[in-house]
């Protein structure tokens, strides 16, 4: 809990007695690779902070091929946001990619939190704006960089996804095939030996 506590102390004024009277709405979750948080087709019920570990998102289309959409570390905040906040269907699946804690609360418990602390309607308006934003920079980057920009980017900004994700993972999340991945994976390797 000392990882959320700072985190949640770092988004908004939360007092320690507030956190004290909170913190019990959350319950660990353990999960095993390979294990599901989010299904797609199903109400997302739960939201949570990942205490450690990584978590992928990705999505099946129409011919049930998985797209990644994004990877959550330690001290991010993880859920299906528009399937939560609208109680629908999850478009996207949230798997383990390796064994990982997480903070977990559900709908109703953060409701509650909602109504009883003026403090969480505060940080999950945060929460929900810095998730927004993502989304946005990714879309731009997305359309805005060529591959190899789009690689260099990822290992520097978030170099666990490459040590911790299949291959396939991360050419997906960028938007690329595998092949072109491994060329340009290829090309940095012999221009830095």
């Amino acid at each position: 809990m000392t990882k959320f506590r700072l985190f949640l102390k770092k988004i908004a004024p939360i007092s320690d007695k507030e956190l004290d009277e909170t913190l019990p709405y959350f319950k660990e979750t353990k999960l095993k690779k390979g294990d599901i948080f989010v299904s797609q087709g199903k109400v997302c019920k739960k939201i949570g902070f990942i205490d450690s570990g990584m978590i992928r998102i990705f999505y099946l289309n129409h011919k049930a091929e998985e797209t990644t959409y994004g990877f959550c570390n330690e001290n991010c905040i993880t859920t299906s946001f528009k399937s939560f906040i609208t109680q629908t269907p999850s478009d996207l699946v949230l798997q383990a990619v390796e064994e990982s804690v997480l903070l977990t609360i559900d709908y109703q418990n953060l409701q509650t939190l909602y109504e009883k602390y003026p403090i969480w309607q505060n940080i999950g308006r945060i929460i929900t704006q810095s998730e927004f934003l993502n989304m946005e920079q990714y879309a731009s980057v997305l359309s805005n960089e060529s591959a190899k920009e789009k690689y260099l980017r990822l290992l520097r900004d978030q170099p666990t996804i490459i040590q911790k994700a299949k291959i396939e993972e991360i050419a997906s999340y960028l938007g690329i095939t595998r092949r072109t991945l491994s060329r340009i994976r290829r090309e940095i390797r012999q221009s830095n030996p």
